[in-house]
């Protein structure tokens, strides 16, 4: 602790919620075992620093001054027409000079830099930037590590034709070089231009590769084989130090408000494993349509269900005004519509069965630490990888394609995830994942060595003599 003191580390995270909260994890990390923290952070869907007093928060402007809202291309009105690609692309351009302005500052500042720690999807920009002031940089690897595989891949996933497939016919085809996708699992995005999702995933890849080191949120019982693979291709050192959301849980948790109470106190009614928890992220929007076939499905399950809909989360409505008359009075208190929850406090519930999820990677990770079941319905990107390994290989979930959600299917599938018996040998799966989490946690399990191994690096940095 005491060679710590006085040594910064700096984190660049990219202003989503699936990638901030696991930076702001491993930034609780550090400064658990004696690092100082400033989160570098766009002005963009800036956070807020009172939620995170341990830290020294520094906003990035990226609007030029006299810059109207209608000519700023980051500005709520303009971002919310665009597609996850052209907004990336905006990010990385309009903040690339201010972030290389704002480095320099704190590196100039008092206390030793050991690092710089940005999101693999800054790419070679923050890497360039940080080798101008003379930095190290690690890369944060929000996602996990089969995901990863598939994105490197994409070269030569586009010669070999897979994407014109996949854009044509959804196929079920297997991708022979990345056994068990099929050809309707590939990380893509729904864009107006490929050419720049292929571009920012290259930068991703590349600018992993070119690092100082790969930090990940996964651990090695989870993925050895996809993490041995990656690494035998990186000269960067890998620390799968993950589940992140475990390591501190001796940390002050946030203030509990009315809501939190409710839903506990719901929850806490509820048989033993009898609850279907559903949500679907931070980011994915749905039709009208589909939310009406989920709240049918859900309700004629027959299951008590905790389900979060995000505020606009369905297209063309504030809330939950497509909801038929007399529905929220028909389910009783057999069901619960919230607009957010605590997930972890949730998914440890006794009274929670199985997790209908998107299969973000932290939503995933964190149902596996549990020990968790889940309904796959992945939306994009890595989530359809996600859901491939959750069902055949970790064999931990079932699949329910966004492409056959109408509430027949709907009530069938819960109804089966809720009724597995012993023999089906999910819930033993589960909890031996879960045994595993832990196990990986403890004094000599492989992500305490790999921290260890990890605080050893940062601190071998010479934040002022970096070799070319």
């Amino acid at each position: 602790m005491e060679e710590r003191k006085g040594r910064r580390i700096l984190m660049f995270p990219v202003p989503f919620p699936g990638h901030f909260n696991p930076m702001i994890q491993l930034a609780g990390i550090f400064h658990h075992i004696g690092f100082s923290v400033t989160i570098l952070h766009t002005s963009y869907n800036a956070p807020d620093p009172s939620r995170h007093p341990h830290f020294t928060f520094r906003t990035i402007p990226h609007n030029n001054e006299g810059e109207s809202e209608e000519e700023d291309p980051l500005s709520k009105s303009q971002t919310s027409t665009m597609d996850l690609v052209s907004l990336i692309r905006v990010l990385k351009q309009k903040y690339a000079q201010p972030f290389r302005k704002s480095l320099a500052e704190e590196v100039g500042g008092g206390e030793t830099v050991c690092c710089l720690v940005s999101d693999a999807i800054w790419g070679r920009r923050a890497e360039d930037a940080a080798k101008e002031v003379g930095v190290r940089r690690v890369v944060l690897r929000t996602g996990g590590a089969a995901s990863f595989c598939a994105f490197a891949a994409f070269p030569l996933l586009r010669d070999k034709g897979y994407f014109s497939i996949q854009q044509n016919t959804r196929s079920d085809d297997p991708v022979i070089e990345l056994p068990p996708l099929k050809v309707k699992d590939l990380p893509v995005i729904e864009t107006n231009d490929p050419e720049e999702l292929y571009r920012i995933i290259n930068d991703m890849v590349e600018g992993t590769k070119s690092s100082s080191g790969v930090i990940w949120n996964t651990f090695e019982d989870l993925e050895r084989p996809q993490l041995m693979e990656l690494s035998s291709n990186y000269q960067a050192p890998f620390f799968p130090i993950g589940p992140f959301h475990k390591h501190c849980d001796d940390l002050p948790s946030k203030t509990k408000n009315k809501e939190d109470y409710e839903i506990t106190y719901w929850l806490d009614k509820q048989d033993p494993k009898s609850v279907i928890y559903a949500s679907f992220g931070s980011l994915a929007d749905i039709e009208e349509k589909e939310f009406l076939e989920i709240a049918w499905g859900l309700r004629n399950s027959e299951q008590p269900f905790l389900w979060v809909v995000r505020m606009g989360s369905v297209r063309g409505t504030e809330w939950l005004e497509a909801l038929p008359t007399g529905f929220m009075e028909g389910i009783g208190h057999k069901g619960k519509i919230v607009k957010w929850v605590n997930q972890l406090e949730v998914l440890a519930h006794p009274a929670v069965g199985a997790f209908w999820t998107h299969c973000g990677w932290n939503s995933t990770l964190e149902s596996i630490c549990e020990g968790v079941p889940m309904i796959c319905t992945p939306c994009f990107t890595d989530q359809r990888v996600n859901a491939r390994y959750i069902v055949d290989v970790w064999r931990v979930g079932m699949v329910l394609e966004r492409s056959k959600m109408d509430k027949r299917e709907i009530e069938k599938v819960v109804r089966r995830v809720m009724m597995i018996e012993k023999e089906d040998g999910i819930r033993e799966r589960c909890l031996d994942f879960k045994e595993k989490a832990n196990i990986c946690l403890s004094k000599d399990g492989s992500s305490s060595k790999y921290l260890d191994n990890l605080i050893s690096h940062v601190l071998s940095f010479d934040s002022y003599a970096l070799a070319s």
